[in-house]
């Protein structure tokens, strides 16, 4: 069932009537059984002729406002922004005031501030709770442990400081979400790598930060690998000790290193003091036995002076240098053999005069005759 309609003119009169009400109706609001509509707009009333001239005015400056808006940015002295046009990489901005084109380029900031990030990761905290079974526990316990030459294991934590060196690199190669993550995977696989080249002791003394060093330097050269444009400012071993179970022996262990070393340095310092010493001596032997050998060298040279002067005489007259030879030879022996006796040799009985076997003294004998041999 349709509604009954009214001809045009006939609901244009009645409009028109309502309209008139109503204006009279504002007028005199105390007007009895006034009827009071809306009243309806009309895009005919509007002023088209002031809104196209206009028009223009306004769409230009919305759209002034919309690049004064939009198309200036600030970069801070710690961020770098990487510009894409249309998507693709346009230019890195340095820090300060700069301009793109709205809706066509869009400017994303980057921060190079260093970070820092201890190692290995610590579990979120729910993790944490009590609600951890025995199982999970002993594997949050196990994850730090690390595998030394000698086949021990080792508890080494350090910490990883690092910044974003090339913003567009770092931009499109790794996720902003996921990038600690993966410096921890690459800084522990380069870390159990080269804790397996050293021995415990190693580890837990003199060589920390040799092994701190290649892994700052290794670490390095895997990120590169990545062309992530990240760059590791610093690498330091912050705790390397043995396991809670074994740490008992440890002790004991470096108790006993202890005790080595102070050994070692006792004997070192004894050594020290006695090497000076016989240093001392040796080359005051060295000097008294260089001393006797120019003493003897002088006397050699001596010696040798005065028997060329024998033989220098003896050339000139050989008798008498050799009687006198023979006379000095005799004197020595003569020095040197003790008693003397002179006996005469026209004397028949010897025996009454010599006691062979007594005690008292002989008389000096008496002078050879002239002539007389000895």
């Amino acid at each position: 069932m349709h509604a009954p309609t009214l001809p045009m003119g006939v609901a244009g009169a009645i409009v028109r009537e309502i309209r008139e009400r109503n204006r009279q109706c504002r007028e005199d609001p105390s007007m009895p059984g006034r009827v009071y509509q809306p009243e309806q707009f009309d895009l005919q009333d509007l002023p088209w002729g002031k809104i196209l001239t206009w028009l223009p005015v306004l769409i230009g400056l919305y759209i002034l406002a919309h690049l004064l808006w939009n198309g200036f940015y600030t970069v801070q002295p710690y961020e770098r922004a990487v510009v894409l046009r249309f998507g693709k990489l346009h230019t890195v901005a340095e820090p300060g005031l700069h301009f793109m084109v709205p809706e066509v380029d869009e400017a994303i900031r980057v921060s190079i501030e260093e970070h820092s990030l201890r190692l290995p990761l610590q579990r979120p905290p729910e993790e944490q709770t009590a609600k951890l079974t025995r199982q999970s526990a002993r594997q949050r316990q196990e994850e730090p442990l690390m595998l030394t030459g000698d086949l021990n294991a080792a508890v080494v934590e350090w910490t990883v400081q690092w910044r974003v060196d090339a913003p567009d690199k770092f931009l499109f190669s790794i996720s902003a979400d996921h990038i600690e993550e993966t410096i921890h995977a690459v800084a522990q696989s380069v870390m159990h790598r080269l804790i397996g080249d050293y021995s415990i002791d190693e580890i837990l003394t003199g060589k920390r930060e040799e092994v701190g060093l290649e892994a700052l330097k290794a670490t390095q050269a895997m990120l590169d690998g990545y062309d992530c444009g990240i760059q590791i400012t610093g690498l330091q071993m912050q705790r390397v000790t043995p396991p809670e179970r074994v740490k008992p022996a440890f002790d004991t262990v470096n108790a006993s290193i202890q005790l080595r070393d102070k050994l070692v340095n006792e004997a070192n310092r004894e050594r020290n003091q006695m090497i000076p010493q016989a240093q001392a001596s040796r080359d005051g032997l060295i000097r008294d036995a260089e001393g006797y050998a120019s003493r003897r060298k002088a006397e050699a040279q001596g010696e040798i002076t005065a028997l060329m002067a024998k033989y220098q005489a003896y050339l000139e007259a050989p008798e008498v240098t050799r009687q006198r030879l023979y006379l000095e030879a005799m004197e020595e022996v003569i020095r040197n053999a003790g008693p003397l006796y002179i006996v005469d040799q026209e004397l028949r009985g010897m025996l009454p005069l010599l006691q062979l076997g007594g005690k008292t003294p002989l008389p000096a004998a008496a002078p050879a005759k002239k002539g007389g041999k000895p």
